[in-house]
């Protein structure tokens, strides 16, 4: 598939378009590379790249002026949590996750979210409670405002810390990895404006919570979590090529 970068525009003499300028190659270290993923992570979880658009390693390196083997670890470690898939002779994509594979991401979920509810219920402090209902008040600002780029982060994040709160990294790691494949499920089969949560449901997580209910908190988060899954329906859509100057706000 070609890129779909917008060619610029003629000047006024009438000579052809300038060819944009490459980006200045700022070397492949390690501090480097982790902000391109972060930033090419984000940009999927935020669903600024949809799922099934092509990744192409010359455009990326371009963007962001590294080298394509730099580009190509970074596609690697993206591929490792599932957010890209790696296709010999065609190169990276964002994942497109199938029914089953969605119905498995919310299945993991139950098992793992549901299970660390009591551990987070017995270590959560005062502090922690302020700053869950900071995230809870930002997701909701953001889906007043209809940011649902902005909205998808902070539930995700939200998620997360709920995770973490449970002490135990390895788990809460892989939480984090099930949310942002979750990004990607609500991608494809989501509704537009809808999260699959109602607006109240971080709010009262936190009560159960911060009460020191973490049974009750355990089978609200299930009810959550099915909600969420009940929320999505089977909706295809056609593959673009992304303006990926646009998306990581590139200048030429």
């Amino acid at each position: 598939m070609s890129q779909s970068w917008a060619a610029p525009e003629s000047t006024a003499t009438g000579h052809e378009p300038a060819t944009p300028k490459r980006q200045k190659k700022r070397g492949d270290g390690a501090e480097r590379l982790d902000t391109i993923y972060r930033s090419i992570s984000d940009a999927v979880i935020e669903h600024r790249l949809k799922p099934g658009v092509r990744l192409r390693e010359d455009a990326l390196a371009e963007v962001f002026g590294v080298s394509r083997t730099g580009i190509r670890k970074v596609l690697q470690r993206l591929a490792l949590e599932q957010l890209v898939t790696l296709t010999p002779r065609r190169g990276a994509s964002v994942t497109r996750p199938s029914v089953d594979e969605a119905k498995d991401v919310f299945e993991a979920r139950q098992m793992v979210e549901c299970g660390l509810m009591e551990a987070a219920a017995r270590r959560i402090t005062a502090a922690d409670v302020k700053s869950l209902r900071d995230m809870a008040r930002r997701e909701r600002e953001a889906l007043r405002n209809r940011e649902q780029r902005v909205a998808i982060k902070c539930s995700a994040a939200f998620h997360g810390r709920l995770a973490e709160l449970s002490g135990n990294k390895t788990l809460a790691d892989f939480v984090g990895q099930l949310c942002s494949r979750s990004s990607l499920i609500l991608a494809v089969y989501g509704n537009t404006g809808h999260l699959g949560c109602e607006s109240h449901d971080h709010d009262n997580l936190i009560e159960l919570l911060a009460a020191g209910e973490g049974r009750k908190a355990r089978d609200f988060m299930g009810r959550h979590l099915k909600s969420i899954e009940a929320s999505l329906s089977i909706v295809e859509e056609p593959e673009a090529a992304p303006d990926l100057r646009d998306i990581f706000s590139v200048n030429p």
